[in-house]
């Protein structure tokens, strides 16, 4: 049995995503607020230039998160059941892009969380400081009718975006 015939029981799921903030210790106050989330671990600063050079003589970051010269902590949080998000803070380097890519950038990205009630969670998060886009979405017709998405930014411009649905289109009975 190959790699390509056993591909399928290799992946079992989404394990984590991961954010970059400029202040790991407000972000975890803010989703603790908005989503009740749990702090589950806290690592660092962790510095390369305390960390052995790899094998191959790069430095640790570099080789190992594509970040050279790094001095970085995480927080890992459970956002809501199911989801860990973990928070980073790059002390180092400086002079990063500060603005997260939008969704038409390569790397763009959004969270999307399913709700029960898309405008009530909407407001709600908008009361603890999400920006709202305009809003809901509501397709007629095609393979996301039957829902309703609302997309919102937390107050480091990372795209969230909510989802409401019984069932859709595209899902089979």
């Amino acid at each position: 049995m190959g790699i390509e015939s056993n591909k399928a029981s290799m992946f079992h799921g989404l394990d984590h995503i991961g954010l970059t903030v400029p202040d790991v210790a407000a972000a975890v106050n803010f989703y603790q607020d908005v989503f009740g989330a749990k702090v589950i671990f806290h690592m660092g600063p962790l510095d390369s230039r305390d960390m052995p050079k790899t094998e191959s003589g790069k430095d640790w970051t570099a080789a190992y998160i594509n970040v050279e010269d790094a001095n970085v902590e995480f927080v890992g949080i459970e956002l809501v059941p199911g989801l860990v998000m973990e928070i980073y803070q790059y002390h180092r380097p400086e002079g990063g892009n500060r603005k997260p890519p939008k969704n038409s950038d390569y790397g763009g990205h959004h969270i999307a969380l399913r709700v029960a009630d898309v405008v009530e969670a909407a407001q709600y998060m908008q009361s603890k400081g999400f920006t709202l886009m305009d809003g809901p979405i509501v397709p007629p017709d095609g393979p996301l009718e039957g829902s309703k998405a609302w997309y919102l930014l937390d107050p480091w411009n990372n795209q969230f975006e909510l989802m409401e649905y019984k069932h859709m289109a595209f899902m089979k009975n």
